[in-house]
């Protein structure tokens, strides 16, 4: 119904960058906010930035300064672009979006996620 396709991930060195795409698509009316978690093995999936409809971001304080979330809202698409990776942000990222559908409810949806991996 809402498909939540993530691109982007992979081996990047320490320091490198990486840019990661989540394209949403099916039954939407809006989405009223979209998002990035990660989530490291034996670790709880934690918030990495997220953007409302609006521009409206936030960020954990780990990757203030190095990563920056944006969106196209013609394109339902959300963006993070990675700069300075650390080898502490390897971690599987999920895209997320809350989304309100043609009869009014607003429902979360998540990505199947995509493994990205800082290492020498």
């Amino acid at each position: 119904q809402v498909q939540l396709v993530e691109s982007g991930g992979g081996l990047v060195q320490p320091g490198g960058s990486l840019r990661l795409s989540c394209a949403a698509s099916g039954s939407i009316f809006s989405i009223n906010a979209m998002g990035w978690y990660r989530q490291a093995p034996g670790k709880e999936r934690e918030l990495v930035a997220a953007i409302t409809s609006g521009g409206s971001t936030n960020y954990a304080d780990s990757v203030k300064g190095r990563f920056t979330i944006s969106r196209d809202n013609a394109k339902n698409t959300v963006y993070l672009q990675m700069n300075s990776l650390k080898p502490e942000d390897t971690a599987v990222y999920y895209c997320n979006a809350l989304v309100e559908k043609w009869a009014g409810l607003v429902v979360e949806y998540w990505g199947k996620g995509t493994l990205v991996t800082v290492s020498s």
